[in-house]
């Protein structure tokens, strides 16, 4: 039994530096090697094609942004009309 357990502490003491060395890496085992990506040129019409579709999408978005705002400030305002009424009544009587 004692020859066991030293040959589990050996075995663990060996696994020591290969832990270290893997203990800070996320995106692979090797310092040196550099993840390369390569990615189609774009042409100027995609480009072109690409901004005008931006652009719709942006002046959309904005549309909702406002189209919403308003609503909130025309229920938020009814709200405190409606609130200043009950108040009005609650003081005169």
């Amino acid at each position: 039994m004692p020859s066991n357990s030293m040959n589990v502490i050996n075995f663990n003491r060996g696994q020591l530096t290969q832990r270290d060395r893997f203990k800070h890496v996320l995106g692979g085992y090797t310092k040196k090697r550099k993840t390369e990506y390569t990615f189609p040129k774009a042409t100027t019409s995609q480009l072109k094609a690409l901004r005008k579709r931006l652009k719709e999408e942006r002046q959309i978005r904005m549309l909702k942004v406002v189209a919403l705002s308003v609503i909130l400030i025309i229920l938020l305002f009814s709200a405190i009309l409606y609130s200043t009424d009950g108040i009005v009544e609650l003081f005169t009587y």
